[in-house]
């Protein structure tokens, strides 16, 4: 039988179940791995498995399906370690029905905890589905229950905005992101997001945030990536990469979005990030390649992860509230022309150019060495 596994998540692989149930189903036949999802990147690196799980492309989960199902797969494996069993649950419903054709998907959800599950999201599946639950000791459910679940209360229904979406399984006090970009907090167990015109405008059971609305710009809600609680909550020992860098020039990257491929910039010599919480995941992601960051930030940090790292050279630069953009900006036009990477051939030089572009623009910040 040929076997795709899509993983999703850094819970799955610092869990230790996503190594266990690879060799698992080596028994059922030939199996190939791949990430679906970003922030699952670092956490096979850090477990050294990209031998085993293909983290060479940035593919939604849905995607990582599609390609499997287009290279012939008889069966594919979705396994998550959702917060809860229904956020995990409506992660699989979405990229069971994201997919382009019904693929044959059973999804492995939470394995470690006493509600872990298995789901056949294809009635054909069930018996295949049955024996693995048991195998693994873990509960069937069907896609029915899940769903019966999902729509039984709606905080949906009754509005009139044009785009309204429930989000599943949210704890009150917990960061709302949208494609990456923390739009919100929640202050309810009962969230739906709501949008007119592609503009966020209103979160039900959770409040607004404003300024990272106006980062996140236009949204496809109904496909947008919605996730809740921290990126990734495990304390583990990050791993550092070896890299071959030049020791005659420099590259020199920018980074505005927390959404972009920050897996792209592994090779820089330096990055600079505008936002409190790109600079946080950058920082986190680019210890990994030794690469250090200058961080324009404003204070306004959500936390999104555990335990934040940054390599040894970093600068944090803190302003007032509301300043981070505007002096990003300012360095992105004079410094990098306008350009998302440069080369160098003096990184002091170009830190105190920076400085000095900052100290013309206001003498209220801070400056945080690591």
């Amino acid at each position: 039988m040929k076997i795709g596994l899509v993983v999703h998540g850094p819970e799955i692989v610092d869990s230790g179940y996503a190594l266990k149930f690879l060799k698992f189903l080596e028994r059922y036949g030939t199996v190939k791995a791949r990430l679906g999802g970003t922030m699952g990147r670092t956490a096979v690196i850090d477990a050294n498995l990209e031998d085993k799980i293909d983290i060479s492309h940035k593919l939604f989960p849905s995607q990582s399906v599609d390609k499997f199902s287009e290279e012939g797969s008889d069966v594919i494996f979705l396994i998550n370690y959702g917060k809860s069993s229904v956020t995990g649950h409506a992660f699989g419903y979405k990229v069971y029905n994201n997919s382009t054709s019904h693929p044959p998907i059973i999804q492995m959800e939470r394995p470690g905890e006493p509600d872990g599950s298995v789901v056949p999201w294809r009635d054909d599946l069930t018996p295949l589905a049955a024996e693995i639950a048991t195998e693994m000791g873990l509960r069937l459910v069907s896609p029915e229950e899940i769903r019966n679940t999902l729509f039984s209360q709606d905080p949906c229904q009754g509005t009139s905005q044009t785009i309204c979406r429930k989000i599943a399984g949210v704890s009150p006090g917990e960061n709302i992101f949208v494609n990456g970009i923390v739009i919100g907090k929640s202050t309810s167990s009962e969230v739906a997001i709501m949008a007119e015109e592609g503009i966020i405008t209103q979160i039900i059971g959770g409040t607004l945030k404003k300024h990272g609305v106006e980062k996140l710009g236009p949204v496809e809600l109904e496909k947008a990536i919605v996730k809740t609680g921290l990126l990734r909550k495990s304390r583990v020992k990050p791993r550092i990469l070896k890299s071959e860098k030049s020791n005659t020039h420099f590259t020199i990257a920018y980074l505005s979005h927390a959404a972009e491929d920050i897996y792209k910039l592994k090779n820089a010599d330096l990055v600079v990030t505008v936002g409190d919480d790109t600079t946080l995941v950058a920082a986190d992601i680019l210890y990994r390649f030794n690469v250090p960051i200058i961080g324009i930030t404003d204070g306004d940090l959500d936390k999104v992860v555990e335990e934040g790292f940054k390599t040894e050279g970093s600068l944090i630069i803190e302003f007032e509230s509301g300043w981070d953009d505007l002096v990003g900006e300012k360095i992105f036009l004079e410094l990098f022309h306008r350009q998302e990477s440069i080369e160098i051939e003096n990184i002091e030089n170009f830190k105190s150019k920076l400085l000095q572009i900052i100290s013309n623009i206001t003498s209220q910040y801070q400056v945080r060495y690591s």
